[in-house]
């Protein structure tokens, strides 16, 4: 079996996603010994801004006339693509950056989708595989609080993910993790402690299930 990981933090130390999705991919290891791990790091080694832009233009463009810059893009959409079809599971780890989606995870789900395999109308290649969505909020957008609505990212990554790709996700969700960070918030330590310790423990859970589920699968 294998295991997909993608990262969009743009930091390694200190990266709240991590941690957590170090968690979930430490159960995965526990759970399924006879497995490997692929990462791809898309925030500390972005793809190219302009991947995008010259994948469609070399769909427009006979295979023989493409410039070398189209046919890069190409084959690294191929790739990710490829990445994608050989797992057997997924686990996305994508912090929230100004109150929207990570452009590094929005570049990768635009070449994703520019793939004819990925492509509307058709199963995706990524369709019923189970994945987890690791994602953490330096505030708090919960219903109830001042900013409530302010997250505009977890959303979109749960319809491009469960809808468009197919997935069978569980989200973990971590907030305030710029307490202890931001003076501002100091007021808001005890209960940032708790919402770190919940998600640790449902990142814990769901690493676990996430490969329960896979080796269940797999012995069918």
């Amino acid at each position: 079996m294998s295991l997909l990981r993608i990262d969009a933090s743009i930091r390694h130390d200190g990266s709240a996603s991590r941690a957590l999705a170090d968690i979930a991919e430490a159960q995965w290891l526990d759970t399924a010994t006879d497995t490997r791990v692929v990462r791809r790091e898309i925030g500390t080694t972005p793809l190219p801004s302009d991947a995008w832009a010259q994948t469609l233009a070399a769909g427009a463009t006979p295979e023989d006339d493409r410039t070398p810059e189209q046919q890069s893009a190409c084959d690294l959409v191929t790739t990710l693509v490829d990445e994608l079809a050989e797992a057997d599971a997924y686990l996305f780890a994508v912090p929230l950056y100004n109150f929207g989606v990570s452009q590094h995870f929005k570049i990768y789900a635009d070449l994703v989708i520019a793939d004819p395999r990925m492509s509307p109308g058709l199963t995706p290649v990524t369709a019923g595989k189970p994945g987890v969505l690791v994602t953490v909020q330096g505030g708090n957008y919960s219903p109830g609080t001042p900013r409530e609505g302010w997250d505009h990212a977890t959303a979109w990554m749960r319809r491009i993910l469960e809808d468009v790709w197919q997935i069978d996700l569980e989200v973990v969700t971590r907030e305030f993790t710029l307490v202890g960070v931001n003076p501002a918030l100091d007021a808001f330590t005890d209960m940032a402690e708790d919402l770190k310790s919940s998600a640790e423990q449902r990142a814990h859970r769901t690493g676990r299930e996430l490969a329960e589920r896979q080796l269940k699968t797999a012995s069918r």
